[in-house]
């Protein structure tokens, strides 16, 4: 039976229709969709005045006598809402039997049925318990396999992973009916590259039985045993980034000239197709492994390739002229730099490239490589659409290097509007800086999504502003230099934003990675009613007048030492203005006039010795402002504290934060050490680790996987969980 309305009608007799065309009157809700599309466009033109050309006024009177419509029409169109209101329901019914197109609150009744445990989603398989319970199916008929418990490693936290079954790796007596010719007694110590992998996820040698438990994660090699290894450090792009040059023999891969690791491009691996192997996590690349395999890593795609850049041509360099050697420092230079024509020596483990003799004077090279993090923050190539997309085109926007090559010819070209100057190369800019934002506008200096700039400053860079104006910048790595706001009269600057940017602490890095200027801040505001908005970035230490405002969010404050300032007055030594931080890391002393909120954060301060400052963490007025799930150094005056560290854990050791490193550069950087206890790694409201990875919620990936092992594990196995970075 057709619900529609007019279909309906028709069914009746004709003297009942015709009777009830004379009580008609002109209904649009008894139009279908096209009839009544057509009136409202042609309404539309006589109640804004319009006149309807003849073709126009045909369909208008053709649409108006359509939508005639009597007391007993109006009836049966009642009556053909509520049956297809009633037709919905019955086919919704049906479809609640299937997951892939039930309703929302019909998931959890489904997933109730299978037995279905639900977790915490923080990554984007399990974001959705839908997705999760349908899969289901495909994990539970699988249940018990070794590629089922790595699938679901990967699946349940988000990281990398790989199960390795520990009896497979017992060296055992043989027995002549089931010879096992990889289980030697005895590894071959002339094969290096299966030493290099000893004790790790992808090691091939064989071992003694270990009788400790490995749910303690102290023994592995047992007959019960299985081994889940988690990469919680990922590896992330850099594309045509200009390498630096030390001399024409000797460069390097990182665009701030230090030495530092390049890591391998995780490729991905088909579900359930198969068990992970090295080419598939992210992990530091060893001299070896790159030698021999040197076409899983070099080239266009993979994880590192080189350019040469001659007179504006770009020519990659081929994996044949390309050799692995140690470049380590030697006798006032490199080891191993290349002594044939054409040929270039790259170290991963350094990030060094030896180059060619017989270098053309004027080239130079670009690099394709990988770096280790551990979240996307600070400058970077990872997602950021939702930051650069426009509500609608900005009125001025100037790219570089399309319409200026450098930085501050884009600035200047914005004019006396403001507008976006937006940089779309990875490229290396060396230059001095000062932006001045019009009254009641902005100047927005960001990266293209998918890019990282490195701005390298030879000056300075001053921020300026009339009243009520702003700027923002966005998607950069800035080194050299200081952002500075001043003092002077004309200056009424209201914001400055920085979001997803690195402004290096200490400025500058020595090549081992180490501060160049380690008291100098990174931001210095001079001049008072600015508003300072820090979102997940890393920046030195921070100087802001007492005026003034500065607000942090999942971001790092490394003044590049616990006895160094992270914050304070222009001084260095005064209150600076209120100061906020959400899910921030500090590395230094802080001195504030206010405290209004700091939640879920770690300040590590101490004083040196001697000390000017009375206490590492200062907030001059104590009774405005809350302080909570926050890790505080001892000695610190600040407003009322709820569930803070280390006063809510057992002991003080327990509540303290350990770090991997607090060098910036490093892989590691800023990430919390396992050896801090559990008060520490779930210290935050939401029982996250406080500080700058809160939202990485490690601790809750590492409890999915648990979760889960205990559902899928076979009866009488025991799973430790091992993290490889």
């Amino acid at each position: 039976m057709s619900l529609n309305p007019q279909d309906m009608l028709r069914l009746l007799p004709a003297v009942l229709r015709i009777r009830d065309l004379a009580q008609a009157e002109f209904s649009p809700g008894w139009l279908d969709a096209a009839d009544r599309k057509n009136y409202l466009e042609l309404q539309g033109v006589l109640d804004s005045g319009g006149v309807l050309t003849p073709a126009q006024q045909q369909i208008y009177g053709a649409v108006r006598e359509r939508g005639l419509a009597g007391p007993l029409a109006s009836l049966i169109g009642l009556l053909a809402e509520q049956i297809a209101a009633l037709q919905e329901n019955v086919e919704q019914l049906y479809d609640d039997q299937f997951i892939e197109t039930c309703a929302d609150w019909v998931v959890p009744y489904i997933g109730d049925l299978i037995g279905y445990r639900m977790l915490h989603g923080v990554t984007p398989a399990i974001a959705s318990p839908r997705a999760e319970v349908a899969h289901t199916i495909g994990y539970r008929r699988r249940k018990g396999t070794v590629v089922c418990l790595e699938q679901l490693a990967r699946d349940v936290t988000g990281w990398s992973a790989t199960a390795v079954e520990f009896f497979q790796r017992i060296v055992v007596s043989q027995s002549m009916n089931h010879i096992r010719p990889q289980c030697l007694a005895s590894p071959d110590m002339r094969n290096g590259n299966a030493l290099e992998r000893l004790n790790t996820a992808f090691d091939p040698v064989m071992h003694t039985i270990d009788v400790r438990r490995i749910a303690s994660e102290s023994g592995r090699y047992n007959i019960p045993n299985i081994g889940m290894f988690l990469w919680s450090i990922s590896s992330w792009p850099l594309t045509g980034s200009p390498a630096i040059s030390v001399d024409s023999r000797r460069w390097r891969f990182h665009p701030l000239g230090i030495d530092q690791p390049l890591y391998s491009h995780a490729l991905p691996i088909v579900a359930f197709s198969g068990m992970s192997k090295p080419i598939n996590v992210p992990e530091p690349i060893s001299r070896r492994v790159l030698d021999a395999g040197k076409n899983d890593y070099y080239g266009a795609g993979l994880s590192l390739l080189l350019y040469e850049l001659t007179g504006g041509t770009v020519t990659p360099v081929p994996a044949t002229d390309v050799c692995i050697c140690n470049l380590s420092d030697h006798a006032g230079t490199w080891a191993h730099l290349p002594t044939v024509n054409g040929k270039y020596a790259v170290d991963p483990v350094l990030g060094r490239i030896g180059a060619r003799v017989d270098l053309p004077a004027g080239t130079s090279l670009a690099v394709d490589f990988q770096y280790g993090f551990s979240a996307p923050m600070g400058g970077g190539e990872y997602d950021r659409e939702a930051e650069t997309a426009d509500a609608s085109a900005p009125a001025n926007l100037i790219l570089v290097p399309d319409h200026h090559a450098h930085i501050q010819d884009a600035i200047a070209a914005l004019g006396a509007k403001g507008g976006v100057v937006e940089i779309r190369d990875s490229g290396r800019y060396e230059e001095a800086l000062a932006i001045a934002a019009p009254a009641n506008s902005q100047i927005v200096l960001r990266a293209a999504d998918g890019y990282r700039p490195t701005i390298v400053l030879t000056a300075p860079l001053v921020i300026g502003g009339g009243e009520q104006s702003a700027v923002r910048l966005n998607g950069l790595l800035i080194a050299g230099d200081t952002l500075t706001v001043g003092s002077g009269g004309s200056n009424a600057l209201g914001v400055l934003e920085i979001a997803h940017c690195t402004l290096v602490p200490g400025i500058a890095l020595h090549p081992d990675g180490s501060p160049v200027h380690r008291q100098t801040p990174g931001i210095d505001i001079d001049t008072p009613g600015v508003a300072l908005t820090i979102r997940q970035s890393i920046v030195g230490g921070i100087r802001v007048h007492a005026l003034s405002s500065a607000n942090a969010a999942d971001s790092i404050i490394d003044a590049t030492d616990q006895t160094e300032v992270a914050y304070a007055d222009h001084d260095n030594e005064s209150a600076g203005g209120a100061l906020s931080l959400v899910n921030c890391t500090v590395v230094g002393k802080i001195h504030a006039r206010t405290l209004p909120l700091v939640s879920n954060s770690i300040l590590m301060a101490r004083l040196a010795s001697p000390d000017d400052w009375t206490a590492p963490i200062v907030a001059d007025r104590l009774q405005e402002g809350c302080i909570r799930f926050t890790y505080l150094s001892p000695g610190a005056r600040v407003p009322r504290r709820y569930h803070c560290l280390p006063e809510s854990a057992d002991t003080v050791d327990l509540g303290t934060p350990h770090f991997v490193t607090l060098r910036y550069g490093s892989p590691a950087y800023a990430k919390l050490d396992r050896s801090s206890g559990d008060a520490v790694r779930g210290g935050a409201d939401n029982d996250c680790e406080p500080g700058v990875f809160n939202a990485v919620a490690g601790v809750q990936r590492e409890g999915n996987l648990r979760l889960r092992l205990s559902e899928y594990l076979r009866v009488g196995l025991e799973a430790g969980i091992f993290y490889e970075s």
